[in-house]
């Protein structure tokens, strides 16, 4: 086993730990457990981060298990949030507990016969054989409220204008009878998590010494939240969030948000989130160091990311898309986009209606072009196709610009027009005839 308490201080991935939590991982194979919040279907990449911890502790020889909040899921942890949240309804909460349970799959080995193979549970499948007054008898009694309430997640939202419910007052009891089901149950003595979670977290720790007299013994440690640079949350972007689920955000999407990174959000994420060595990771940012410019970091991170969530032909093509507007060689990999993949990789590039009439067997290219705005006359159109600076689908247009046309759509009806080196609109045929 390696010394995962000293690779995650390294990679900047502690913020609190509980005393012994290292003896305790450096002295046995250890289960430790992270949890997911099944607000959605998918998880998003703030997820990644619980992910990478449970990809860290499988690696190091402990054995990693992920809990899905089934249960408390239907309550809501009040950390973090200024407001109670929305409840859901137990067929939200089971599909979305299906889509995590699918994601996980993904990252983590939970078939080896090794004692390091992982472990998937819902908590749900405990809490749901246990009676209110049952669990008020058995597990109530053994902490107090003013213990309750001395956590940080309780207080802020008790001295906030919107105050906490008994319901979300009760959650950090509900995870912390997680931990002891599992300490119990599954030999389960460690839990970690993100930063906010701490209260939440020791709650455990400190049940599961009282319920068992005095006896257990359990470990915890936090990663920091991840911010970044600019102020803006991560994860999000203009349009949401970044999700897992290639529904939600595409491959390239994914691969463009880790790309756009900071230098500075950079030099911290490639420990975060990446598996590189440490040698690697430091060679890379000594290249970065000597030539920001190259965006090395932000190429190395968008990959790795990339090819972890999605798979190397995932990455592939988005290196291949990403080059699209800046490369003049791409004319058969815009043929061979999809749909989705064509607006996804275009975003942010005009989108112009233009009516075609099929009865019609072409217009010259110079009305065209200034039909749809592209060009303010066929003047200017005329004298920069003269200059070779009018490209049709990444082809350059050597004609006269008088005669008509029948250009070679993709998919039948886009058209990628380029006026000059950077400004491109995308031409959706609309037939008047259909």
């Amino acid at each position: 086993m390696t010394d995962l308490i000293e690779e995650l201080e390294w990679r900047g991935m502690i913020a609190d730990i509980m005393p012994g939590t290292k003896e305790q991982l450096v002295n046995e194979i250890t289960a430790g457990y992270v949890g997911f919040d099944p607000t959605a279907e998918s998880l998003h990449i703030g997820s990644l981060v619980p992910i990478l911890l449970l990809i860290h502790l499988q690696k190091a020889g402990h054995k990693p298990v992920a809990l899905v909040g089934g249960a408390t899921g239907m309550v809501g942890d009040p950390s973090m949030k200024s407001a109670e949240r929305n409840l859901l309804d137990e067929a939200t909460l089971e599909r979305n507990v299906a889509g995590i349970k699918q994601q996980l799959a993904r990252f983590l080995d939970f078939d080896s016969a090794s004692p390091s193979a992982a472990v998937l549970v819902n908590n749900y499948d405990w809490f749901k054989e246990i009676s209110f007054i049952g669990f008020l008898r058995d597990v109530g009694k053994f902490l107090t409220v003013n213990y309750m309430m001395s956590k940080d997640s309780v207080k802020k939202r008790i001295d906030g204008d919107a105050g906490i419910s008994y319901t979300e007052f009760a959650y950090q009891l509900m995870q912390g009878y997680d931990f002891y089901w599992l300490y119990q149950h599954k030999g389960v003595k460690l839990q970690f998590g993100g930063s906010d979670q701490w209260g939440n977290i020791t709650t455990g720790t400190e049940l599961i010494r009282r319920m068992t007299g005095g006896k257990g013994q359990a470990f915890a440690f936090t990663c920091p939240l991840i911010t970044k640079a600019d102020g803006g949350k991560f994860g999000k972007t203009e349009q949401g969030n970044i999700w897992l689920d290639a529904n939600r955000t595409s491959p390239y999407q994914f691969y463009q948000f880790w790309l756009n990174a900071s230098d500075e959000d950079a030099v911290k994420w490639i420990k975060i989130f990446t598996l590189l060595s440490r040698e690697t990771i430091e060679d890379l940012l000594q290249q970065h160091q000597q030539a920001p410019h190259a965006r090395i970091l932000q190429k190395a991170i968008a990959k790795e990311t990339t090819c972890l969530v999605h798979s190397v032909a995932d990455y592939e093509f988005a290196v291949q898309a990403s080059g699209i507007l800046f490369n003049n060689d791409t004319t058969a990999l815009l043929n061979a986009l999809t749909e989705p993949q064509l607006l996804q990789v275009l975003e942010g590039v005009p989108l112009v209606d233009y009516v075609e009439e099929k009865s019609i067997p072409g217009i010259d290219y110079l009305s065209f072009l200034v039909q749809t705005a592209i060009f303010e006359s066929k003047g200017e159109a005329k004298k920069m196709i003269q200059g070779g600076g009018v490209f049709f689908n990444k082809q350059k247009f050597t004609g006269t610009g008088l005669e008509p046309f029948a250009p070679q759509l993709l998919l039948n009806k886009y058209l990628l027009v380029q006026k000059g080196k950077k400004n491109y609109h995308l031409v959706r045929m609309v037939n008047t005839d259909l």
